[in-house]
This record gives C-alpha cells, sequence and structure tokens, in this order.
C-alpha cells in the first residue's frame, strides 16, 4: 500500500498560530522565549512540507514572513493577558531547581537557557548562603554522598563542584551530620529556606 505524500495545507497565519501558542502554554509552562521558537518552528516545519509539495518559492517566502512577523503581536497580547509570565516562570524554576539540589549558578544557567532575562532571574534566584546549603545537602542526598553515604571526601567536594557549588558551601555541606543536613533539605522543601 503506497502512501500518500503529506500536504502542506495552509500557511500557519496569525491567527493559527495564535491557536498554537494557546495550545502550547495549556500544556506547558513556558517563557517568551520559548513560545517564540515553538512558534518559529511550525512555521519552519510547514515550509518544508510546502517545498517538497512544489509550492512556489515566492508563496513560501511571504507566508514565511508573514507567520514570522505576526509571532511578536501574538507573543505581546498573552503576555497582556497573564498567559505568559516570565517572572512566575522564572521565580517557580527557581523554587523547583532549588528542591532538587541544584544551585544558585545551576539555576541561572538553567533560566538563561530558557531565555529569562538575566535581570529577573538574578531577582528570582537570590544569592542566598542558607538556601545554597540547603541545596547542597539536597544534591549530596541525591547522589547518595556524605552525610547520606559512604564517599571519598575528595570525591563529594568534586561533585558539589561540577554542582555550581563554591568551595565554602561544599565543605560547610560535607561537615554536618545526616540528621542536620536532612533537616535542611526538610526545611528546603518546605519552602522553610528564603530565597
Amino acid at each position: 500500500m503506497k502512501r500518500e505524500a503529506h500536504k502542506s495545507g495552509p500557511a500557519p497565519d496569525a491567527a493559527k498560530l495564535r491557536e498554537i501558542a494557546i495550545a502550547h502554554l495549556a500544556r506547558f509552562a513556558a517563557t517568551e522565549a520559548g513560545l517564540v521558537r515553538v512558534l518559529t518552528r511550525r512555521i519552519d516545519r510547514w515550509v518544508r512540507v510546502a517545498e517538497a509539495d512544489g509550492t512556489p518559492p515566492e508563496t513560501i517566502a511571504a507566508a514565511r514572513s508573514a507567520g514570522r512577523g505576526a509571532i511578536p503581536g501574538i507573543v505581546a497580547s498573552l503576555r497582556d493577558l497573564g498567559a505568559l509570565n516570565d517572572t512566575a516562570f522564572a521565580a517557580s524554576r527557581a523554587k523547583r531547581l532549588a528542591r532538587e539540589g541544584k544551585s544558585r549558578r545551576a539555576t541561572l544557567a538553567h533560566l538563561a537557557g530558557k531565555g529569562i532575562d538575566p535581570a529577573i532571574a538574578a531577582e528570582v534566584a537570590v544569592d542566598n548562603p542558607a538556601r545554597d546549603l540547603a541545596a547542597a545537602c539536597a544534591y549530596l542526598r541525591r547522589r547518595r554522598l556524605p552525610p547520606f553515604g559512604v564517599s571519598e571526601p575528595l570525591r563529594a567536594l568534586a561533585a558539589l563542584a561540577r554542582g555550581g557549588f563554591d568551595r565554602d558551601t561544599a565543605e560547610r555541606a560535607l561537615a554536618l551530620d545526616a540528621d542536620a543536613a536532612e533537616a535542611l533539605v526538610n526545611a528546603l522543601r518546605r519552602g522553610e529556606t528564603t530565597g
């Protein structure tokens, strides 16, 4: 049985791109930059299929230009409606990453990768030694390193360094006993560690 070639269908116009954006936001938390990437990929996918279908290059270029030109307006309207909020996204993600045992440096790098403005990232991932110590303990617990497991201190120190923790925080975390470290992890999960 022969498969019929996939047809490109109509070009994604502003209305279609808005539908795509709303459907994406209904399923996923996204940043403005992330939504722009999603919509741009959708346009690029249509272009590839249209080229394969033999659509005239002028038609493809005009549709691509119109679609990409509509993206900033769609993002702005969704931001105005409150469906897109980079600050709320960054705050939520920073809290989750801290609970997972990510350092402030790793959190800032993650947020930068998501397209969050560095000023917003620095605002939500504040420099807080207590939070960093608790996150380092969560990291050690997840990796089953001292004080939660048995390992050479240098190996644990190296793992914390790779995780983005500074030496002072790493040494303080490794100096804790298991009960004190567990208490810090639990406080972090309950949100009792500010930052």
